[in-house]
């Protein structure tokens, strides 16, 4: 009598609380529905939390993380979701762990996710953004791999923000990657290629005259030349 008495114990228990879950299931899922209504994110990633503790799944945590790298949290959006590569990540986890590392400055670490991406979609964007971060890591090859397809790939549509300015502006991507280019130019020889070097960015003002990052490293690196000369005219004599 005791152990049967046990068992419905032990039944009961295990089925008010499967119906407690599927409740707070079903609560969170209305909250989470209402909280998009009302635009509130922290709404939103109060419900995916709770939905994730309660039903756990990979989808869910891939939008949770998102939500979290669309509002500039990056280091809760790799917490969640972590930085390593993995094969069977979706392209919503690729996004999140490449843009996310790339923001926390790690550039070895978000070079693997943002290939992965290029490797599953190449475009001209993601070529830029490998571009950029192997000049950072000083990887010469992968930066002209990636500069070269940008140059063939960019079209006239495609344009490329630019923030060092107080007024925000855009360019050509093609214009982006000439700009690229003159930098990786330089750095392959910083005594001997700066006349190489201005010529491609005097090229890429042509097509974007708006470009003040280009007149400001144009005006750096003919400073440069200058300090040159003078080292050589002060060595002869």
């Amino acid at each position: 009598m005791k152990k049967l008495v046990t068992i419905v114990l032990v039944l009961f228990t295990v089925c008010l609380n499967a119906q407690t879950n599927t409740d707070l299931l079903k609560h969170y899922e209305a909250y989470y529905k209402q909280m998009k209504l009302q635009g509130d994110v922290q709404g939103i990633v109060n419900a995916m939390t709770h939905l994730n503790v309660l039903q756990p799944s990979q989808a869910r945590k891939d939008t949770l993380a998102y939500i979290y790298m669309s509002e500039n949290q990056y280091r809760q959006a790799i917490n969640t979701i972590g930085f390593e590569k993995n094969a069977a990540d979706s392209d919503i986890a690729l996004e999140v762990k490449a843009v996310s590392l790339k923001a926390l400055k790690r550039p070895e670490l978000a070079i693997g996710h943002f290939q992965e991406m290029f490797n599953r979609k190449p475009n001209a964007y993601l070529a830029y953004d490998l571009a950029e971060l192997n000049m950072t890591v000083q990887n010469n090859t992968e930066i002209e791999k990636h500069i070269n397809y940008g140059l063939a790939n960019a079209t006239d549509d495609m344009k490329k923000a630019f923030f060092e300015t107080q007024q925000p502006y855009e360019v050509p991507l093609k214009s982006a990657f000439m700009y690229l280019n003159a930098l990786n130019t330089f750095n392959k020889d910083r005594k001997n290629n700066i006349d190489a070097a201005v010529d491609i960015l005097d090229a890429a003002l042509k097509t974007a005259p708006n470009f003040n990052l280009i007149q400001l490293t144009k005006t750096e690196l003919l400073r440069q030349k200058q300090a040159l000369q003078a080292q050589e005219e002060q060595t002869k004599n």
